[in-house]
């Protein structure tokens, strides 16, 4: 039996929901303001009791949105591909829908710090980038509840707007980070160069020494490095 707590909008409030979320990507808002306003736009159609976001990263589907209480999870939930409902929807890349006990279906996967492992009823959609999958969306419900084909349907097509923007956003950061992998080993480089010269090291003594500070200091590589290359700059301009 359904939820009286769950009047779907009017089209219309639908439509202005879909148009809205379309408008934040093609304004170049942030991910994180994407998937906020899909999570809001996904509470316009059914007052739902829980709403999760995950993304795909790599061959795991990392919880990034939610608009319950979950701040010390975001970021940190991590589910294998095909691990779980979640990962089973990802791998397979259909929705599945359990109108109850949803904590009894075998792929069902648990997370003990989630109050919503034992909600009744629950909805996994794929969002989907030109036929990848790229993350899931999951709303679930404390009560038994049937889940129409028109709240699949909409859920489905705000992860097919925000689909783009997640793959946008993953190529993005891995560009970022092979850049900073390149200017680390650049600054490195200097570093390990301006040893040999003033220490009269080899290149492998040098290496050695770099990675000794790192250690004795607890500082990444890259900022010992940096704090050398700078103090050899700051040398020069004073001479």
């Amino acid at each position: 039996m359904c939820s009286s707590s769950n009047a779907i909008v009017d089209e219309s409030t639908e439509v202005d929901g879909l148009h809205d979320i379309a408008s934040r990507i093609t304004a170049g808002d942030s991910l994180h303001d994407v998937l906020e306003r899909v999570l809001e736009f996904i509470s316009w159609i059914a007052k739902f009791d829980s709403c999760f976001v995950y993304v795909l990263e790599g061959n795991e589907l990392v919880l990034r949105a939610s608009p319950n209480s979950h701040s010390e999870v975001l970021d940190r939930v991590r589910l294998p591909l095909g691990q779980g409902i979640t990962g089973w929807v990802a791998q397979h890349q259909q929705p599945v829908a359990v109108d109850r006990n949803a904590f009894d279906d075998p792929r069902f996967q648990t997370f003990h710090q989630l109050p919503e492992d034992r909600f009744e009823a629950f909805l996994s959609v794929p969002i989907l980038s030109r036929g990848k999958v790229v993350g899931v969306i999951n709303v679930q419900q404390r009560e038994p509840h049937v889940f129409s084909q028109r709240e699949i349907r909409l859920i489905a097509t705000a992860g097919f707007l925000v689909g783009a923007e997640i793959e946008m956003a993953r190529l993005e950061n891995a560009n970022s980070q092979l850049s900073q992998q390149l200017n680390t080993r650049k600054t490195v480089e200097r570093a390990k160069g301006i040893l040999q010269r003033d220490l009269q090291l080899s290149e492998e003594k040098a290496y050695l020494t770099l990675q000794s500070q790192s250690r004795q200091r607890r500082k990444p590589m890259r900022e010992v490095a940096e704090a050398i290359v700078l103090s050899d700059e700051i040398k020069r301009a004073t001479e």
